[in-house]
């Protein structure tokens, strides 16, 4: 396994090993003791499958009380990552970093607790897995608005399918601090 950090603190690429042959391929998608080795150490409580159409942008999600990190990968088809930086403490606050996930590439990106996570399809469709170290919590939720301009960040869609909801969020400098994450552990 290749762990490779990125300039968001706690915020890493994982390149998974992957023997193939001409049968396929055969990866461990997730080892406790293996990624625990590379500072990815939260007990993961829920497992989410998303699918997707071309054009979907689904984010910047967050929740406050029940911060969650993810470890996230794409099945099938090709997507643009995005997590942004929203610990008020962090010296990268409203900072953001891309990855191209994909079922080729099978890379996975860990997203420590206090990042708005989101992205958009390349693909036809997109089959997107991710693992989460709290529970869904709807009352919870909140979002950081994907094309806020103060953030900046590079979408290769210019106009994304996109819910009613994620079109509505605020702009993060719009945010309340109460409104944001509460940690439970500082990465």
């Amino acid at each position: 396994m290749n762990i490779i950090p990125t300039s968001l603190r706690g915020l890493l690429i994982v390149e998974p090993k992957v023997f193939q042959d001409s049968r396929g391929y055969f990866m461990e998608t997730y080892h406790q003791d293996r990624y625990r080795e590379y500072g990815i150490d939260p007990c993961f409580v829920q497992d989410n499958l998303s699918y997707s159409v071309q054009g979907t942008l689904r984010g910047l999600h967050y929740q406050i009380k029940h911060a969650q990190a993810k470890l996230v990968q794409v099945i099938s088809g090709e997507i643009y990552d995005v997590a942004v930086d929203i610990r008020p403490e962090s010296d990268t606050f409203g900072k953001w970093v891309s990855v191209h996930l994909s079922g080729t590439n099978k890379r996975q990106l860990f997203i420590p607790e206090g990042l708005a996570h989101g992205f958009c399809v390349f693909s036809e469709t997109a089959l997107f897995s991710y693992k989460c170290s709290d529970v869904y919590a709807p009352q919870d939720e909140r979002g950081v608005l994907w094309s806020d301009p103060d953030i900046g960040i590079d979408w290769p869609v210019k106009n994304p399918i996109i819910s009613k909801k994620d079109s509505q969020y605020p702009r993060l400098f719009d945010i309340l601090p109460e409104n944001l994450p509460i940690l439970k552990k500082i990465p």
